[in-house]
């Protein structure tokens, strides 16, 4: 199946278990997606994102790095085809829409660079193949990131178990996720199937 049907396919079965799981999925993943985090941040910053209806909601897991002493941030639509940017934002802090109607940090807050970057899906495999909305923002931004020098972002995917697929079609600038987090476990990707829920 191609990257077209792919997406059809995908939002509808994200869509009908969100509505149903949702709520549930976002906080038991949490456990689950501390496995990449050290106990205590020391001030690193973890990008998470706003989600729009159907994505896993990271609010709870950013809730608990925040505990941990990560700092947060949101990601900032410059252009459209351009990288994302990142703003410092902290529960409680006012969003405000964007060029694209997503909440994001208003441009008085502090743009930072991510140490950790938290990627919304709607389908991903088991080598840490992504497959997004189709804008490709997340892949120019990692590229981006990973070009900019200093220390390496770490990426994880946030999703449903039900977003996993045998085997996703990728191109030269589909940038792999190190790992994804689901309901019912954590996948290093490229390694095996870490926590509850292998085979």
């Amino acid at each position: 199946m191609d990257k077209t049907g792919l997406r059809r396919l995908l939002r509808a079965r994200r869509r009908t278990f969100c509505a149903d799981h949702g709520e549930a999925a976002a906080r038991a993943l949490v456990p689950f997606a501390l496995e990449r985090f050290a106990p205590q941040g020391a001030g690193a910053v973890v990008a998470g994102y706003w989600p729009i209806p159907g994505e896993v909601d990271p609010r709870p897991l950013m809730r608990a790095l925040e505990d941990r002493g990560y700092r947060l941030a949101l990601p900032v639509i410059r252009d459209p085809g351009s990288s994302l940017g990142f703003r410092a934002w902290t529960f409680g802090d006012i969003l405000e829409a964007g060029p694209c109607g997503a909440l994001e940090p208003p441009a008085t807050a502090q743009a930072v660079v991510p140490d950790h970057v938290l990627v919304p899906l709607l389908g991903f495999d088991r080598t840490g193949g992504r497959l997004g909305q189709g804008g490709g923002y997340y892949d120019r931004t990692l590229e981006a990131l990973a070009g900019a020098g200093g220390q390496e972002v770490r990426t994880l995917g946030l999703a449903f178990s039900c977003q996993q697929v045998e085997g996703l079609p990728m191109e030269p600038h589909d940038r792999r996720l190190e790992a994804v987090a689901t309901e019912c476990g954590l996948f290093d990707c490229g390694e095996t199937f870490l926590k509850a829920g292998a085979e």
